[in-house]
C-alpha cells in the first residue's frame, strides 16, 4: 500500500516558520519584551506579514501588483534589519564611552560599504536612472538586504567579543537576539555565494540537468529556512526566560539594581517583619 502525503517541503517549512513567528510574537507582548525591543518586534511582525501576504495573494492579484507588494515589504523588511541593528548596538553598548561606539559603528559601516561594493554587480547609473521604478525598488531591496546581513553578522560577533564588558553577557537576551539574528544572516549570505556559484558555472544543455539545478536550488533555500526555523525556536526559549539578576515587579521584570525601592521618612520607623505580614493580610 502506498501512502500519499499531500503536503510539501515548502508548504511544510512555512507553516512551521509561520507558527513559531506567531508564537514568538506571543512571547514578546506576553513577557513584556516589546518596549525593550520595540524595532526588532516590529521587524518579525513584518516578516510573518510578508509570507502571509504571499501565501494569500499569489495568482489571485496581478502579477505586477502582486510584485510591486512584495518588493515594498522587502525594502522595508531591509530597513528595519537596520534599525534592529542600531537597537541591539545600543542595548550591547550603552555603558561603553561614546569614543569608542562611534569607532565602532563607523568600523561597521565602512565592511558593510566594501561588501556591498564588491558582492555582486551593479548596473550603470545611466541604466539605472533610466529604469521603472519597480526595478529600481527591487535592486534597493537586494543591496539593503545584503547590507542588513554583513552589519548583523558584524554586529553579532562584536556583541559576543565584547558584549561582556558593558553588561550584555551569554545569558542576556541582547546577545541571545543577536546570535540568533547572526546565524539567519549568516546562513542567508552563505546561500546565496553557493547558488551564485552554481549557477554561473553551471552549464544546461537538457531539460533534466536544468531541473537537477532547480531541485538543488530548492534544496539550498529549504536548508535555510530550516536554519531560521532553529533560530526562531532558540528566541522563543531565550525570551521566555527572564535575564539573571531580574526581579518581577508589577507584572514587569526589572534588572536587579533598576527597582527603585523608596527610603523611609525621617523618623518614620521601618517595616518589620510583622508589620509586612499585617499588610499583606
Amino acid at each position: 500500500m502506498h501512502f500519499h502525503f499531500p503536503f510539501t517541503a515548502g508548504a511544510i517549512l512555512w507553516t512551521l516558520t509561520f507558527a513559531a513567528q506567531l508564537v514568538l510574537l506571543v512571547v514578546l507582548m506576553g513577557r513584556e519584551r516589546v518596549a525593550r525591543f520595540p524595532w526588532f518586534t516590529a521587524s518579525i511582525t513584518l516578516i510573518a506579514l510578508r509570507l502571509l501576504v504571499i501565501k494569500l495573494l499569489e495568482g489571485r492579484l496581478p502579477q505586477i501588483a502582486f510584485a510591486a507588494t512584495v518588493i515594498v515589504m522587502l525594502d522595508v523588511t531591509a530597513f528595519l534589519s537596520l534599525l534592529v541593528v542600531v537597537e541591539l548596538a545600543r542595548r550591547a553598548f550603552e555603558t561603553a564611552r561614546r569614543a569608542s561606539w562611534l569607532a565602532g559603528a563607523l568600523a561597521l559601516m565602512a565592511a558593510g560599504a566594501v561588501v556591498l561594493r564588491y558582492w555582486g554587480t551593479w548596473p550603470p547609473w545611466k541604466t539605472l536612472s533610466s529604469s521603472p521604478p519597480l526595478q529600481v525598488l527591487e535592486l534597493l531591496a537586494q543591496k539593503a538586504g545584503l547590507l542588513a546581513d554583513v552589519e548583523t553578522i558584524g554586529i553579532g560577533v562584536v556583541i559576543v567579543a565584547l558584549g561582556y564588558r558593558c553588561g550584555a553577557g551569554w545569558r542576556s537576551h541582547v546577545q541571545r537576539i543577536a546570535i540568533g539574528l547572526s546565524t539567519a544572516s549568516l546562513a542567508q549570505v552563505s546561500v546565496e555565494a553557493i547558488w551564485q556559484a552554481v549557477a554561473r558555472s553551471a552549464v544546461v544543455h537538457e531539460t533534466n540537468e536544468y531541473n537537477r539545478l532547480i531541485h538543488l536550488r530548492d534544496r539550498l533555500f529549504n536548508a535555510n529556512n530550516v536554519v531560521y526555523i532553529a533560530v526562531l525556536v532558540w528566541w522563543i526559549v531565550v525570551l521566555w526566560r527572564d535575564e539573571p539578576g531580574a526581579i518581577a515587579t508589577g507584572g514587569a521584570v526589572l534588572a536587579a539594581g533598576e527597582a527603585d525601592v523608596p527610603a523611609p521618612e525621617d523618623g518614620a520607623p521601618e517595616p518589620t517583619s510583622g508589620d509586612a505580614m499585617e499588610s499583606s493580610s
